[in-house]
């Protein structure tokens, strides 16, 4: 296995777990619109609550599958696939709400790394 695609794994899901678990109820510069955690953020995509711990559970889920995935390759495609798939949702929600393009920026920099991560170079 290519140490670059492992390294972009444990990016990847390492990051994504922190959004998701230790920083879900703390500002950050990243947040759409002006919410302070992500289930603020959600209702300024004026999505539903139960929309969130869905993305919530699916983004984790699919976080594991990357860091399982060094072991079990069979993992690596759909994992960072289905990844790719919730961070374009993330992109299209802050442009939906006319964020300034910064707020993107990590989604965007994590939907390149899944994508090379399911079809390396």
């Amino acid at each position: 296995m290519n140490y670059i695609t492992i390294a972009l794994q444990c990016i990847v899901a390492f990051s994504i777990l922190n959004v998701w678990l230790v920083q879900k109820n703390k500002s950050t510069q990243w947040r759409g619109g002006n919410a302070k955690t992500i289930i603020e953020e959600f209702k300024v995509y004026g999505l539903p609550v139960w929309m969130c711990y869905v993305v919530g559970i699916l983004k984790v889920l699919l976080a594991v599958g990357l860091l399982a995935a060094i072991w079990y390759p069979e993992l690596k495609e759909p994992s960072a696939l289905g990844l790719a798939l919730l961070l374009l949702g993330s992109i299209a929600m802050h442009l939906k709400i006319k964020d300034p393009l910064k707020k993107s920026l990590p989604a965007f920099l994590f939907l390149v790394m899944s994508l090379y991560i399911a079809f390396p170079l």
